[in-house]
């Protein structure tokens, strides 16, 4: 096609923020490159997407959801119609769409839209968030040569290291203009050594006792906390309500991490794909406790930026009141040290991974 035409893009992935989040990046800075392109996104009824999508103004088309059997079920006896009917489904928006090229993220989706868009010719371009690669882009990138990974190490065929897809308020962040603000209206002391914890959206039980357990310590170490324990996740008190303590403030959700990131002398996290790239990107120092259930693509996420000396990693049985003395409490008291782990992560980190994904989409559909 050319520069004339209006270009239609329709972006598939969903289910978590983690997909959901370089899905908006991307066409952010597709919509930037082509300000006249038509941008459709697809996901499932029941995901994330349904309320992130049209909040950021975008279009969302919707198609069943087709997880795929790890192990003998009669839902693995089911898997082919079921996959199929979802192709049907894709092909369909496909068409309505008059798409001209396919961007997938990742999660159950995307399987069912790189097939319809194959079967039509239609160009397809792969975004693959974690350092281990899901089984809808593992499919996916056996079908285009338009591959681009998060993470330098991850494995598919073609793969091209461009980082990972953020919103601008993210990337175009600078921590130390904007700490005393962002201190302020989170309720802290522009002044005090800060950590800030959260566990992502859906809080990390683990961490939170952990923490619950280590704010006498903090406190008398003169650190102040600013605890993310994720929605439906607070810390209580004996009495039952909200647990106060010296230098301790908690909220459920913070809407808008940049603010987080802006705050934080350090940060502690579990180490999702998404958090791992912003806090590199920021220059943000980390303590990352990685999910202990899973694949171990959190471990993964993690490696290359504590390998780099941008990050700490405790596993998450280690994680525990005497760590955070022995460990997390000198480090947070060590300024030298937090400035050298926020070059080694700035040094690591990409700030421009939408634009390259963006040109690579561009790239995708040029005669």
């Amino acid at each position: 096609m050319t520069n004339s035409e209006t270009l239609s893009v329709v972006l598939a992935g969903g289910g978590t923020a983690g997909h959901i989040s370089p899905l908006l990046a991307i066409a952010g800075a597709v919509r930037d490159s082509r300000p006249d392109a038509r941008l459709l996104a697809v996901g499932t009824p029941a995901g994330m997407e349904t309320r992130l999508v049209p909040a950021a103004g975008l279009e969302l088309a919707t198609i069943d959801r087709v997880p795929f059997p790890r192990k003998p079920s009669m839902d693995l006896l089911r898997l082919p119609g079921r996959l199929a009917g979802a192709v049907r489904q894709a092909g369909r928006i496909l068409d309505d769409a008059k798409a001209d090229v396919v961007v997938g993220v990742g999660g159950y989706v995307c399987t069912p839209m790189y097939l319809a868009a194959w079967r039509r010719k239609i160009p397809i371009v792969i975004h693959e968030a974690n350092a281990r690669p899901g089984l809808a882009n593992r499919v996916g990138a056996l079908l285009t040569r338009n591959v681009a990974v998060a993470f330098a190490g991850t494995r598919l065929p073609n793969a091209q290291h461009i980082g990972m897809p953020m919103r601008t308020e993210i990337s175009g962040l600078d921590r130390s203009s904007a700490r005393d603000a962002a201190r302020t209206s989170l309720g802290l002391d522009p002044h005090q050594p800060t950590l800030i914890v959260t566990g992502g959206s859906s809080g990390a039980q683990s961490i939170n006792r952990t923490v619950e357990a280590s704010l006498e310590a903090l406190a008398q170490a003169g650190i102040q906390t600013l605890h993310i324990t994720g929605r439906g996740k607070k810390v209580l008190s004996p009495g039952g309500g909200p647990l106060r303590a010296d230098g301790y403030r908690q909220l459920e959700y913070v809407d808008g991490m940049e603010v987080v990131y802006a705050a934080a002398d350090l940060l502690l996290a579990r180490s999702g794909a998404a958090t791992v790239c912003e806090v590199a990107a920021v220059g943000l120092p980390a303590v990352f406790v990685p999910l202990p259930i899973g694949n171990g693509e959190q471990a993964l996420n993690a490696a290359a930026l504590v390998d780099a000396g941008g990050a700490l990693l405790v596993p998450d049985q280690d994680f525990t009141p005497d760590w955070v003395r022995n460990e997390l409490i000198p480090l947070l008291t060590d300024s030298i040290r937090l400035s050298v782990m926020a070059g080694h992560a700035e040094n690591l980190g990409i700030r421009n991974a939408d634009r390259r994904m963006a040109d690579l989409v561009l790239k995708a559909v040029s005669p």
